[in-house]
């Protein structure tokens, strides 16, 4: 990672990981129909209302930043996504997942079930019209991962991939199935990966650890 010059208007786009995976498969997968934009390097606390010359000067800390250079590593950059929610929202909407951490052993299914908190001006859970996106960080230790109740996306390892990948699908619910083999373990007793859940409509993410245990 590195920091670019802010003296000047600066555009640093690349692909991530998936997009470079979706780019190589040369089969009409990787299409850009979407952007998001981001602040992951502003620090708003330098943001000074009692600046001495004046409150013209008071977010001159902020635009004196360094920008963060970027990086094909989408669990460490666009971590703060900007959204755009209703004119009087004073509450942001939060995903709950009803846990933090998953632990399952092989040939393990689990089921998944997000809800949004504060979302249309309600504080109990509900569903996004739009769904939600969840990205497994290393798709290697599903033999499934399925989006239900929107477009689904599917992953099936039937046979050993070397290859640490991810995966992301869409959908209200999401099953999936850990490994069946110990092959991919070597001598580690536990594997873990992430799993990330953004809603479609809010912006709204969560993350949650998925460990897989080896079978004994």
């Amino acid at each position: 990672m590195g920091y670019l010059d802010n003296s000047s208007i600066t555009v640093d786009a690349i692909l991530t990981k998936r997009g470079r995976e979706l780019l190589s498969r040369n089969d009409g997968s990787f299409k850009i129909t979407q952007f998001s934009l981001g602040d992951d390097e502003i620090d708003y606390s330098l943001f000074n209302e009692n600046h001495p010359n004046g409150s013209q000067y008071s977010g001159e800390a902020i635009e004196n930043m360094p920008l963060i250079e970027a990086i094909p590593d989408g669990t460490n950059i666009m971590r703060h996504k900007l959204i755009t929610l209703a004119r009087g929202t004073s509450i942001l909407p939060v995903i709950s997942a009803g846990t933090t951490r998953i632990e399952l052993k092989t040939s393990t299914p689990f089921t998944l079930d997000p809800t949004t908190l504060n979302f249309s001006g309600t504080a109990g859970g509900q569903k996004e019209p739009g769904g939600y996106y969840a990205t497994i960080h290393d798709a290697r230790l599903l033999t499934s991962f399925v989006g239900v109740g929107g477009d689904t996306s599917k992953l099936n390892q039937s046979s050993y991939n070397p290859t640490e990948h991810s995966e992301t699908v869409l959908g209200n619910t999401f099953s999936l199935n850990s490994i069946t083999s110990n092959t991919l373990f070597g001598s580690n007793t536990a594997l873990l990966t992430t799993i990330t859940i953004e809603g479609v409509d809010s912006g709204a993410q969560t993350s949650i650890t998925l460990e897989v245990s080896k079978l004994s």
